[in-house]
């Protein structure tokens, strides 16, 4: 661990509430220098839907390292860039009515590709404005980060944001409060000082703001009104994408189809650096190296995403499977929220991201570090990290998701257990 404390950035951030150094990983367990086991409840923030080194993932990868397949190819052609082009188009975008639409390889991170979208929705309209959501979070680079709400990232940036409108999300309000009247008065309004804004960007599900979730008649509202006032929609699915919903998109149930999406995190399949930004083909007004990037050929996600989607989503059977397990994880979580805090906690998300709200960001990491001295990696959201959020491998068993809420449930013993002692010592 000295060597961690010693020569790495104070940046770091995650291996604080996990202080191990893990050496091994498989499915949805993570094993230290000393063999210890931990389920994997947070899966590398949704990075590795399909758990670590799944075992036909890694295999098309060893054969095709094997072959001397290309590593690195810049934008260049390849086969395997053509194999995920085509897999794309034939398993994920055209049986989803999305035939007219192109593929972007932008650089490997999903703030990456975020920055594209908004330069492309920019590009194409001539407009400066974009609209983003209240907790929305979108990376932490440039444009990226103007769009994201979070306090503590953006004052990391040490420069000014610009060029953003922040609205609010759905039920920002409550439920009594319809957000986007709100924000359709404000874009009527000649003197309501918002500039005609080229696109809106949002997730469907936050899941770094708080897991809240537009519902499918909030989003095709939105639809209407982006075209309404001829706004370009964002859907960010870098987080809530590749089957983390239920669906591969997360707007799938709500019928919407948006302009641009942007897709990272899951989709090589194997947590490989892969991102893409999606778009209506008439949207495609790029020259020639507008944004590149030296590492937007990784031919070796190429080939796991391939495999994964391939795998995965040629048929509706895991996508039931996701769905089953996610009704599961939110059974065990009213539970939880009955059995230790009926008006405190609440169950926040939607299938497989989902998570209990806690009453302050205090329990909720209390809770963090007793589930993992039981075995458990899970962390918190929130926009005062009050939320403990479940992000288990979409493909965990059975036995590990039952063990690994079984731990949450007792991890949520202790520590209400351990806030009851520290307010009797303070009376």
């Amino acid at each position: 661990m000295n060597t961690f404390e010693q020569y790495e950035s104070e940046v770091r951030s995650y291996c604080r509430s996990f202080p191990v150094v893990f050496s091994k990983a498989k499915g949805a367990s993570l094993f230290t220098e000393s063999g210890q086991e931990y389920i994997d409840f947070l899966a590398g923030a949704g990075t590795l839907n399909y758990g670590h080194n799944h075992p036909e993932l890694k295999q098309a990868l060893l054969e095709y390292i094997e072959s001397d397949g290309l590593t690195h190819g810049l934008d260049m052609h390849s086969c395997a860039k053509e194999a995920l082009i085509t897999t794309l188009q034939e398993v994920i975008l055209q049986p989803r009515g999305l035939n007219n639409y192109v593929i972007q390889f932008t650089g490997p991170t999903g703030t990456n590709a975020v920055e594209a979208a908004l330069k492309l929705a920019r590009k194409h309209t001539g407009r400066e404005a974009v609209i983003a959501f209240t907790n929305g979070f979108h990376g932490v680079s440039g444009a990226a980060l103007s769009c994201t709400g979070n306090q503590h990232h953006r004052g990391g940036a040490g420069t000014s944001l610009h060029n953003v409108v922040r609205m609010p999300y759905a039920g920002y309000f409550g439920d009594q409060v319809d957000t986007l009247d709100m924000m359709d008065k404000l874009l009527q309004d000649p003197s309501s000082g918002i500039d005609h804004p080229a696109a809106v960007i949002l997730e469907v599900i936050q899941g770094e703001g708080g897991l809240n979730v537009a519902s499918p008649e909030w989003l095709r509202k939105l639809r209407k009104l982006c075209d309404k006032h001829d706004m370009l929609l964002i859907i960010d699915d870098i987080q809530a994408g590749c089957g983390r919903s239920g669906d591969f998109f997360s707007f799938e149930a709500s019928g919407v189809k948006p302009d641009i999406i942007t897709l990272s995190k899951s989709l090589s399949g194997f947590g490989l650096p892969l991102a893409v930004t999606v778009f209506r083909k008439e949207l495609d007004i790029w020259k020639p190296g507008e944004h590149n990037g030296t590492f937007r050929g990784n031919n070796h996600a190429f080939i796991t995403a391939s495999k994964a989607l391939r795998t995965f989503w040629e048929t509706k059977e895991f996508s039931e499977e996701i769905k089953q397990k996610g009704e599961f994880v939110r059974q065990r979580m009213r539970k939880i929220c009955d059995r230790f805090g009926p008006s405190s906690l609440h169950v926040k998300g939607r299938c497989m991201m989902s998570g209990i709200e806690c009453p302050d960001g205090e329990l909720a990491d209390d809770v963090v570090a007793e589930s993992f001295k039981r075995g458990l990696v899970i962390e918190t959201c929130g926009n005062r990290d009050q939320i403990v959020k479940c992000f288990a491998p979409l493909t965990i068993s059975q036995d590990d998701l039952s063990k690994g809420m079984d731990i949450l449930e007792q991890a949520f013993a202790a520590a209400k257990s351990n806030a009851a002692k520290s307010d009797a010592a303070a009376s």
